[in-house]
């Protein structure tokens, strides 16, 4: 299925996410580089503090793999719906706009 999605997504936001994915991965990959210059490291304490990060690095991987997904699928699901609703689509996305539009106009 072929998604429209970045056709609406502003060029400010796909910056945005793209500074986010990349600040990520140089965290992952600095922490990885640290882990393996303190490899020899042979203190108790030490050997801990690589098991949490080890542990907390690939929580961390696994996370972003989900979220990843998730929001693929997400993006999916709408679009399938935006285009087998196109009318009640754009009829509740103008009611939404409307109510924003009336709750901050409000004094």
């Amino acid at each position: 299925m072929e998604t429209h999605f970045d056709a609406l997504e502003s060029e400010h936001e796909r910056v945005d996410r793209a500074k986010l994915v990349a600040d990520l991965k140089v965290v992952m990959h600095d922490l990885e580089e640290m882990m393996k210059s303190t490899a020899g490291d042979m203190s108790d304490k030490a050997k801990e503090l690589r098991a949490r990060l080890t542990a907390s690095l690939a929580n961390a991987k696994a996370a972003c793999g989900r979220l990843e997904e998730k929001a693929i699928a997400g993006a999916k699901v709408a679009d399938k719906v935006i285009r087998d609703h196109p009318y009640e689509s754009i009829g509740i996305a103008f009611g939404v706009g409307l109510l924003i539009g009336v709750l901050v106009t409000r004094k």
